[in-house]
């Protein structure tokens, strides 16, 4: 349940996002709105494949993978310099005064985004036999944390150690950082 309501406000958002992207944003705005609407592009082709409506492919979730590495860390943070707020952006002024924060969920994303990539050939877990990491709400041992910043032995996991999961799981993590920067740092659209 709570994996299906956090794929489905961000297929939601990144749909909503591409339709609005052409409403007047130039310049990095509309760079950075391109960005998020190629990352929610990348979200809605792979979440069939995670809820089991369409057939797994590992190549696909690379790809998906790869779109958020692309736009992940300094390249996330680039599109967001100070005085870049106000319509039509969907930044909060968060974004800013929470740059620390700002910037470690960009960050993450990246190292996430690497372990997904790896974790592509894992394949799911419920193909596996196993109960599936999303919606769980632990993986590893600990409860995962809004962010995707699951902890393992008291860190940080890292991209090795995400790769080594189910993809589900690994995408799970990806979508729980979106949500938590979304939340924080994005205005809802009207």
């Amino acid at each position: 349940m709570k994996k299906t309501t956090i794929l489905a406000a961000i297929v939601a958002s990144s749909t909503a996002l591409t339709a609005f992207a052409h409403g007047g944003a130039t310049g990095i705005v509309k760079d950075r709105m391109d960005a998020m609407a190629e990352m929610g592009k990348a979200v809605k082709a792979v979440t069939p494949m995670m809820r089991g409506e369409a057939a797994y492919d590992a190549d696909v979730l690379r790809q998906a993978a790869a779109t958020f590495s692309r736009h992940a860390g300094e390249a996330m943070t680039q599109l967001f310099p100070e005085g870049t707020g106000g319509a039509p952006s969907e930044a909060k002024e968060t974004v800013w005064t929470q740059w620390e924060e700002f910037s470690e969920l960009a960050e993450r994303l990246g190292v996430i985004a690497e372990g997904l990539a790896g974790a592509a050939d894992n394949g799911l877990m419920s193909s596996n036999g196993g109960a599936g990491m999303m919606g769980n709400g632990a993986m590893m041992g600990n409860s995962a944390m809004m962010g995707g910043g699951a902890m393992m032995d008291g860190g940080m996991m890292t991209a090795e150690q995400i790769a080594s999961m189910p993809a589900d799981g690994a995408f799970t993590m990806v979508t729980q950082v979106c949500s938590a920067c979304h939340t924080k740092f994005r205005t809802e659209s009207q």
